[in-house]
């Protein structure tokens, strides 16, 4: 099991409602085996007291600029003992002052000084993270600081609306810590397909399915922060795109093999997690097919994009080719056809009530030496990892 044995986190905890989960956070820190040092803003003093999480540390807690606890350059020192610093909850006021350079209290000043990698876990009232000024301060500190944020979940919120805003769980933020620390895909290039491809059939109509993209996203989330090059193929979803990827957009089944075979050669690893079209209209028509009309249609068959690759790398040891099988009925039987049937080395498959839109889906993974494992439910974050582990 991964853990942060040797390592010193510098944990932050800024004012907001969400402080209350940071004892847990830092309980789980410590059972991790990392040294942790906390700081806190004065507001977040409001919300949970030093106290607790100085019991739950083993450290003096510094709140203050000028209440010294480790001596006259604390705002120095701290971070320079530091491996790692993490901030949870971020506030929105605390990601501006970031932003924007200044240091206006201890916790800011710890900040600008610690050279190392952040991590944040923002949270705040959904209009105040989708407000443009938040959003360019998030955008700010993750591409010119090189922060890395641990993005809030959606829910109720304490204010009483419902949205996006809520603090990721300290479990979450504890995989993304192992994760960001533990970075086994550096140097590996895994190229990922993600949600469906779209056919069109006139200006209006089209065939597609109801794959969300969320697989293919925790996908390719979790391996850059693996330390993975990673290139996400997405069809169209409704998703915000991970960062530091390179993302190809693409519409058609057509379009998304033309992209795959472009960026696969040099691959590590193909995760085909894309819902392919089976079928496309033979042509498009130009202007609205009438009513009467539509029962014409010609269908011809898409190209399968996988059993493709696996016909090209037959006799090579890379890339690895992982496919997925989404099943109704008769799960085993069909997914282990499947997996010899397109030459590939990995099929996911599962059952369409366990896995449609969903954060939770349930699998099993076939391999092609004859092992497999059944994962019960989890989170599709948790199945990301669970299929890079095997990369």
């Amino acid at each position: 099991m991964k853990s942060l044995k040797g390592m010193h986190v510098l944990m932050g905890v800024t004012g907001g409602i969400a402080a209350y989960k940071s004892a847990e956070l830092c309980r789980l820190l410590k059972k991790s085996g990392a040294t942790v040092q906390i700081v806190m803003s004065e507001a977040a003093c409001q919300f949970i007291t030093p106290l607790t999480l100085e019991a739950l540390s083993g450290r003096p807690v510094a709140v203050q600029m000028f209440g010294r606890t480790q001596g006259a350059l604390e705002h120095i020192d701290m971070p320079t003992e530091a491996d790692l610093m993490l901030i949870a909850p971020a506030t929105a006021d605390y990601l501006a002052r970031c932003a924007t350079g200044r240091a206006s209290d201890l916790i800011s000043s710890v900040t600008l000084a610690f050279a190392g990698p952040v991590i944040a876990a923002p949270a705040m009232n959904t209009n105040m993270y989708t407000n443009p000024a938040t959003r360019r301060n998030l955008e700010t500190l993750r591409h010119y600081h090189g922060w890395h944020f641990v993005e809030p979940t959606s829910g109720e919120l304490a204010c009483g609306t419902v949205g996006q805003g809520r603090m990721a769980s300290p479990q979450d933020i504890m995989a993304e810590v192992l994760a960001f620390t533990h970075r086994d895909l550096a140097q590996k290039k895994i190229v990922i397909t993600a949600g469906p491809t779209v056919e069109d059939i006139d200006p209006v109509r089209y065939i597609s399915n109801r794959s969300s993209g969320k697989t293919g996203y925790a996908l390719a989330k979790r391996a850059q922060l693996r330390g993975a090059d990673v290139v996400l193929i997405s069809g169209p979803v409704s998703l915000a795109p991970p960062s530091n990827c390179q993302i190809i957009h693409v519409r058609s089944a057509l379009e998304m093999e033309a992209a795959v075979l472009a960026h696969c050669d040099d691959a590590d690893a193909v995760v085909m997690c894309a819902a392919v079209a089976d079928y496309r209209p033979a042509s498009k028509a130009d202007e609205k097919i009438k009513k009467p009309q539509l029962n014409q249609i010609q269908l011809v068959p898409n190209p399968d994009i996988l059993a493709g690759l696996g016909e090209k790398y037959r006799n090579a040891s890379t890339p690895k080719l992982i496919g997925f099988a989404l099943e109704t009925e008769n799960l085993k039987q069909n997914a282990t056809a499947k997996l010899q049937q397109k030459g590939a080395d990995v099929i996911v498959s599962n059952l369409a009530a366990d896995a449609l839109e969903g954060d939770m889906t349930k699998v099993t993974i076939f391999e092609s030496n004859g092992d497999f494992q059944e994962t019960g439910i989890i989170t599709k974050a948790e199945l990301a990892d669970l299929i890079l582990n095997l990369i």
